[in-house]
């Protein structure tokens, strides 16, 4: 559990960080950089869906999808986004909003060249989001794909890259006894942040 930890002498960003440790050393039921993430669609409708928040520095939290999918293309017409984590084993939910950018080619290159190969190959293959006539439709392409990079590396789909969320807001929520959890609100202040205590 994190009782001992104050959060109000790290930014939410290196929060993350070590909440997220924290919870992969305590043996997280699931991948502890599970996040729920939701965009707004064109009528302005919440839609939510969960990603891996692949790392965070101090721009922001990053991830990785198909630019064409339902929420590339949220992302695209509207910025705004919200993450969400909970890490079930030290009791701990992570909230962060802002906006989303676009990484470097550089920076989607180099996260591409170390995922699997047939996650590389997957990437290609589906069209995320779009209408699928049938499991066996989606099979053929990947092995169409498979023929195409036989013997040497996939290279990165154009519609295929990184996100990174820059939160303006963010929350460090620690589960307690009789519901009395503990919270506190960062909200971005300049170069710094803004801590205020929250009633649970």
């Amino acid at each position: 559990m994190t009782a001992n930890l104050d959060p109000t002498s790290y930014d939410p960003l290196d929060l993350f960080r070590l909440e997220r440790d924290r919870a992969r050393a305590a043996q997280e039921p699931w991948e502890a950089a599970t996040a729920a993430l939701a965009t707004l669609d064109a009528s302005g409708a919440p839609r939510v869906r969960f990603v891996l928040v692949k790392d965070a520095d101090a721009r922001g939290l990053r991830f990785f999808t198909n630019r064409e999918s339902d929420k590339g293309r949220e992302l695209a017409r509207d910025p705004r986004a919200s993450i969400a984590l909970h890490f079930v084993t030290t009791g701990v939910q992570l909230r962060f909003e802002g906006t989303v950018e676009l990484l470097t080619d550089a920076e989607s290159d180099a996260y591409f060249d170390a995922r699997p190969r047939i996650s590389q190959l997957g990437a290609w293959a589906s069209a995320q989001s779009r209408p699928l006539e049938s499991r066996a439709v989606l099979e053929a392409r990947l092995h169409d794909y498979e023929t195409r990079f036989e013997g040497g590396p996939v290279a990165r789909p154009p519609h295929w890259g990184g996100y990174l969320l820059v939160p303006t807001r963010a929350e460090h929520w620690v589960e307690g006894a009789f519901r009395l959890h503990d919270r506190i609100r960062f909200d971005r202040e300049g170069s710094g942040w803004k801590h205020t205590r929250l009633n649970p």
